[in-house]
């Protein structure tokens, strides 16, 4: 299986059974909120992702590779366990590096909104399930 496949099948099941193995052990992180450099940092914010959001789902727009560099279009969705039970949605990018091992040493996700729109969402999103 090539590592887009791979991708692909790991957006579509996101964040269960990620498929770890195609990091390298000193992957470097970083989105809007946080900033890390570790495969085993990585696993932790998936495992946070999971216990503390319900119904995460990552739909995949687009991928693509180009040499060592494959850059993703996706949505992130979930609900946040509030009262109102906010659902959640971020629109980004990923632009990850391979090294020539064909090892993720790089994921840099940028978002389409700000914090504060996601903040606002937790704010003013009526319940939608």
């Amino acid at each position: 299986m090539t590592i887009l496949e791979t991708l692909k099948q790991d957006y579509q099941h996101f964040p269960q059974n990620q498929t770890y193995s195609i990091y390298a052990p000193d992957v470097y992180f970083k989105d809007p909120m946080t900033e890390f450099r570790g495969i085993q940092k990585y696993q932790e914010m998936i495992g946070f992702m999971q216990k503390w959001f319900k119904d995460i789902q990552m739909d995949l727009h687009h991928i693509e590779q180009q040499d060592h560099h494959i850059y993703t279009r996706w949505t992130l969705h979930w609900t946040t366990p509030l009262p109102w039970q906010p659902r959640i949605s971020i629109p980004g990018t990923s632009e990850l590096t391979l090294n020539p091992q064909n090892l993720i040493v790089s994921h840099i996700d940028y978002w389409d909104i700000s914090r504060l729109d996601v903040l606002k969402q937790h704010l003013f999103t009526p319940k939608t399930r």
